[in-house]
């Protein structure tokens, strides 16, 4: 069974994405903030790295998110541009040299190790995308006449302020009037927001989306949804009971095309089985990608975001839904083996693993 999208040569572009990109810094392999002596500079965010991972397997992509005109602003321009993301519609704001009024979003981000997991430290008020308002990015214009065929957003960016969760629901009405196939990444951050909150502001976004992705806990905090069987450190998911979990939210939901989760086990910070289900309630069919038992970590964080960016590409390209969950559950994987948030996978590389390749040397 085939999702149906907006015809490529009717569109400017194949998938836009709406969100926070930020500059994220880390320690070197698994050290400690708090001792590091220099720090490595990575560009990403959870929607933005959706975008970039399409450009970089040769899609048409955009990214709309809050910049500022300063040179942390111009590292992230610079990023997205080596990969032909497109920022036209991105919202650039003045530097008061002060970052008062508007700034570049940080992250302080360890790399996990064995017991102890990776860790994230957010530096990210006052952000340029925080001060998104309705009305800064003409969704007429991007939409109808320029044509998109499928629309990315998520928690991410609906959970920073007030407005942006407006400019959520305006993009997303937007989008769905324009027959533009929307995916929304649930991806509950703790940090940034309650899930009393996530849960207020989430629920009425879910009508006009085609795609909804998330993993277990996203499902049990942002929808209020349970799985039987999970324990709270999920080290174990009972997948036909995450499967029933996934038919109630089908059912609550009835526009929902297409439901995307991964499954993540953790073992250690460097090893986690790692697999992924895609159900289409129209045919009541589950399709289940393939499981990397004890996968080997290097960089967990971008993992869902890898999954997502596959799963799409696979539906942009006409793929069946089959080799689609099979496409996202392989880019989730390779994604994890590189530092770093946003993908240095090829797009060849990409399908061998989704096929049952191998790590063995390439010459």
């Amino acid at each position: 069974m085939a999702i149906e999208l907006r015809p490529a040569e009717r569109c400017e572009y194949d998938l836009v994405s709406l969100g926070e990109c930020m500059l994220r810094l880390s320690p070197p392999g698994h050290e400690r903030i708090e001792f590091a002596k220099q720090l490595e500079v990575w560009v990403g965010g959870a929607e933005y790295n959706v975008a970039y991972a399409l450009a970089r397997l040769g899609l048409r992509t955009a990214w709309v998110g809050g910049l500022v005109d300063n040179p942390l602003g111009r590292i992230i321009v610079n990023h997205a541009r080596a990969v032909g993301v497109d920022l036209t519609h991105a919202v650039t704001l003045p530097y008061d040299d002060v970052g008062r009024a508007a700034r570049v979003g940080l992250n302080f981000t360890e790399v996990g190790s064995g017991v102890r997991g990776s860790l994230t430290m957010y530096d990210r008020g006052h952000s340029a995308t925080s001060k998104l308002k309705p009305g800064d990015v003409d969704w007429q214009r991007l939409f109808n006449e320029g044509g998109v065929r499928w629309f990315h957003t998520g928690g991410t960016f609906t959970c920073l302020s007030a407005s942006t969760a407006q400019v959520a629901a305006d993009a997303l009405q937007a989008a769905h009037g324009a027959n533009t196939f929307v995916s929304y990444d649930l991806n509950y951050r703790s940090k940034l927001w309650s899930g009393e909150r996530a849960q207020r502001a989430t629920r009425p976004l879910v009508q006009y989306v085609d795609c909804l992705i998330g993993n277990e806990e996203d499902f049990q905090i942002v929808l209020g949804y349970e799985v039987e069987g999970a324990d709270r450190q999920f080290q174990r998911l009972p997948v036909e009971a995450y499967k029933k979990m996934v038919r109630l939210v089908a059912r609550d939901y009835p526009n929902l095309k297409l439901i995307g989760t991964t499954l993540r086990e953790v073992v250690s910070g460097q090893i986690n089985h790692w697999s992924a289900i895609v159900y289409l309630p129209e045919a009541d069919t589950f399709y289940e990608g393939p499981r990397f038992a004890r996968l080997e970590i290097e960089d967990r964080v971008g993992g869902g975001d890898g999954f997502a960016a596959g799963l799409a590409y696979g539906f942009l390209s006409g793929q069946d839904p089959q080799t689609c969950v099979n496409l996202g559950t392989a880019h989730g994987a390779l994604l994890q083996s590189t530092r770093g948030d946003t993908s240095q996978i090829t797009l060849d590389e990409l399908e061998r693993l989704a096929v049952g390749g191998s790590a063995r040397i390439q010459r």
